[in-house]
């Protein structure tokens, strides 16, 4: 699967381990930044990110920064994408099952390396359902094209 992945300064050294764990299950992964540690301003990185989904050059993607919640406001204000913050397999599952997000986010202050990786790894493994739910992602869908 063709992933955006991107992370502020507080997550590059989770963004790291999580970058080799998506390459080694096989996954194209275009790490969009940030590259040494250095502070940056996440909203850059969250829209640079959300923008490789819109366009098509990625599936899926994965931001991480301290608390996952700076990220996921900032990729939801991209046109069309749906971000989705998760700190449990659970929450990733429906992210993707029940609301068709294109984007996670995680904490790297919130989880390990471990869980990050079963959170990953559910997210990408689960695919919208549809369903009851599709009306509901619908509903957004109009919503934010008339506004």
């Amino acid at each position: 699967m063709k992933l955006a992945l991107g992370c502020d300064e507080a997550a590059y050294e989770l963004k790291m381990i999580i970058k080799k764990h998506l390459a080694d299950a096989g996954h194209e992964v275009n790490d969009l930044g940030c590259h040494d540690g250095a502070a940056v301003l996440y909203p850059n990185i969250a829209f640079a990110v959300a923008e490789e989904v819109t366009h098509g050059r990625a599936q899926r993607a994965v931001l991480l920064c301290g608390t996952g919640i700076g990220m996921a406001i900032s990729a939801n204000k991209v046109p069309g994408i749906r971000a989705a913050q998760c700190h449990d397999t659970y929450s990733a599952e429906r992210a993707s099952r029940s609301n068709d997000a294109q984007i996670i986010t995680i904490g790297a202050r919130v989880v390990g390396p471990e869980l990050a990786k079963a959170i990953v790894d559910k997210y990408l493994s689960s695919t919208f359902d549809g369903g009851k739910s599709q009306p509901k992602v619908d509903l957004i869908s109009k919503y934010e094209a008339e506004h």
